[in-house]
């Protein structure tokens, strides 16, 4: 059994949302709000368990930019100028498959910390 292939990357029109298609039928969109604060760089998931950076006021965030990175990957710029996460096809599957509770548990640590999506 191979892990599943993404067959297309889309990007809306207006940079707001991206559209990942994989071999095995699933589809999702993904705002670039979602991809940018769950982004796999070192400034967001850190460089060990504990070392997380919360980010926030994203809400208006586009993609500017999609490049290839091997066959493994895509590196996706924002227009805040974050263009250092490599999305594999994995993480970018794992985001669609579990948007609905990586996005709560997100919007949950704002509150926490008294931050808003701004």
């Amino acid at each position: 059994m191979t892990d599943p292939w993404p067959e297309e990357l889309r990007l809306g029109p207006d940079g707001t949302q991206l559209t990942v298609r994989f071999d095995t039928g699933e589809q999702f969109q993904l705002d670039a709000e979602y991809l940018r604060v769950e982004s796999p760089s070192a400034e967001v998931k850190g460089h060990g368990p504990g070392q997380e950076q919360l980010v926030w006021g994203k809400r208006k965030v586009r993609i500017s930019k999609l490049e290839p990175v091997g066959t493994y990957a895509v590196r996706i710029a924002f227009s805040d100028g974050h263009n250092t996460g490599l999305y594999t096809w994995g993480y970018l599957l794992k985001l669609g498959r579990e948007r609905q509770d990586i996005w709560q548990a997100y919007l949950d640590k704002l509150t926490a910390a008294g931050f808003t999506r701004g």
